[in-house]
Parts: C-alpha cells; structure tokens; sequence
C-alpha cells in the first residue's frame, strides 16, 4: 500500500468467492476492467475466507504474483461503502499501533436476558462501542495470528471429528448371570435415550472372545456393570482391552457402572468402598484408557429405578462424547 497526503492508493485487491460465483466475478472485473484485483477460493466460514485471502498476499497460494504489503484491510463485501477519510485513519492507525478498526455509538439498547427470558439488565450504551468494517493491520500481525488460530481450529475440528465417530457404539459389559437384569435393563435405557448411538453388548469371559470380537469391530466405548461394590468385571474388561493394541489408536472410555441400593446404609460409605476405582484409573489411564465409576440407585420403586437410569444413561453419554480424562476416577452418581 502506498500513502500520499490524504489520498490512499491500495495495491492489490484480494476476493474470497465461492466456486459457484467465480465465473460470474471474472466477468465483471473483465467487463468493468478492473485492476489489481485477484480472486481467491472461499473457505465454509468467514475466518477461513479471510485466511485464504492473507495466504494469497503473504505468496503461500500457488501462482500467486502478489506482492506481501506492510498493512492489509479486511473489509466486509455485504457492506462495500465507506468514507475514504475513515479508511485512511484506520489505516494510519493500523501503521502505528499494528491493529485498528472503525467504531460508532451504539444505537439500539442491547440487554442481557435472564434464564426465563426476561430483562436481567441492559448495557449502559455510553460506555461501548459497536465495532466494524474496515479494519486494518499490519501484515505480519495479521498473518501470524490467523495462522495460529487456524491451527488451534483445526486441530479442535479434527478432535470433534474423531470424538464424534469414536462415540457412535457403546457395549455394554455383563455378568452372565445378570444379563437378563440389571444389564438388559439399562441396555434397553441406553437404546432408548441415545437413539443415535449402536448399543451391543458382550460378556467379560476368561477368554474374552465376546469383548475381543466387539473391539476387533473398532469399540472404543464400554459400559461394565457390577451388582455391588464387586470389581471382577471391571478387572477382566481393563485387562482385555490393556492386552489389546486398540487404546493405541484412539482413548477407550470405561464406565465401572455399580448398582447399588441408596436406602441401605449411608451412601458415603458405599462410595468409600469404591475407592479402589482412582487406582486402577492412575494405572489405566498410563495405557490410554479413560476409566470412570458410576453409582446407580437400585431401587425397589420401579418409576425411582427408570429415573435413576436415565439419569445413568445421561451421565454415560455425556462421558462417551467428551472423553474428559480430568474426571477419570471419579465417582459419579445418578
């Protein structure tokens, strides 16, 4: 960019369009012959549309013949009018300071609602700003900055991605002799409540030709349930999959589900005696495996049984998808 007096000249002109649009803009910059302007390919969102455009001035597209500038502009397309004033001081700004953008009062009272949707209070307008178009900054600012955002993007899409597939089955692990129970119970809850979810489920044999068979299909989310305060089905699960290479992959998340009556006994002490489970999680966790302990009441009242394993299953979901190793070894009730 070059400054002369109040006048400003831009350089290169860069447009993030759309495939679909590309040909139409080609024939209105060749049929109002416009200069200096170079169309880059926008990205699904407005972050990667401008990343697209600075790549393009910084030489990082291929054939590209731009040049890089010492101060770029980012300016919104849907608002294209501006005062030449106002952009020079921006600019001037942007030179001196590295960053600057145009503002105005606030017009129109913005308020902060409350849960129920009500007035909880409103922004004293006076004291903010509204912020717009254009803006401008020094390249290398610029350009450094959407690179590591970018990046950290990225990689937080790419988590989400995995997260999302890896969470798609969930097997529930049973005792033999309480399949038909307490396990088909909370199975038929899982099915119900996570409709989008494939819920199997397998038995912890010594050999573990059930479980082997369902982490040969690529589980990586498990469901043990124990009656009582007993650790045996869990030990067997953690075993099998520790003896397994599928934790190499992707984090396998263990829910050690134990069913307990609430009304007998004080809970305190029953979850005193679970506490085994943050061992064995510090010693799981070593081999990528995410265990975590789930208290569910087993009462006699059958709507106070439902409730408790919706709330399990909530509980269980909510664990699955976030795959949050800060609550391994926890104790959790529902």
């Amino acid at each position: 960019m070059y400054f002369r007096s109040r006048v400003c000249w831009i350089k290169d002109i860069v447009v993030a369009v759309t495939a679909e649009n590309t040909e139409v803009m080609e024939s209105i910059i060749q049929k109002y012959q416009h200069k200096g302007i170079s169309l880059v390919e926008a990205g699904v969102t407005r972050h990667r549309s401008i990343y697209n455009g600075l790549k393009a001035l910084a030489g990082d597209q291929p054939g590209s013949r731009l040049s890089r500038p010492e101060v770029v502009i980012i300016h919104d397309a849907v608002r294209p009018f501006f005062e030449e004033d106002d952009l020079l001081r921006v600019v001037e700004a942007a030179k001196e300071h590295g960053a600057a953008g145009a503002v105005r009062p606030l017009v129109s009272t913005v308020i902060s609602p409350s849960a129920e949707g009500c007035l909880d209070h409103s922004l004293e307008r006076a004291r903010y700003r509204a912020s717009e178009m254009p803006q401008a900054f020094l390249f290398d600012v610029i350009y450094e900055a959407y690179q590591q955002v970018t990046y950290k993007r990225d990689l937080y899409a790419a988590e989400s991605v995995i997260k999302e597939k890896i969470s798609q089955e969930i097997c529930i692990v049973v005792d033999k002799k309480e399949k038909e129970h307490l396990g088909h119970l909370l199975e038929a809850v899982l099915k119900n409540e996570l409709n989008h979810v494939k819920v199997t489920s397998g038995i912890p044999s010594q050999a573990g030709s059930d479980i082997q068979r369902i982490i040969l299909d690529q589980c990586y989310s498990f469901v043990c349930v124990n009656v009582t305060t007993d650790f045996q089905n869990t030990q067997k699960l953690l075993h099998i999959l520790a003896e397994s290479s599928v934790a190499a992959l992707c984090p396998i998340v263990v829910v050690s589900v134990h069913f307990l009556d609430f009304e007998l006994g004080p809970l305190s002490q029953k979850m005193e005696s679970l506490m085994w489970v943050r061992e064995f999680a510090v010693e799981a966790k070593k081999r990528n495996i995410l265990l975590y302990g789930l208290l569910i009441n087993y009462s006699q009242d059958t709507q106070k049984l439902q409730e408790s394993l919706r709330q399990g299953s909530t509980i269980i979901a909510a664990l699955v998808r976030e795959r949050n190793s800060a609550f391994t070894g926890q104790l959790l009730v529902a």
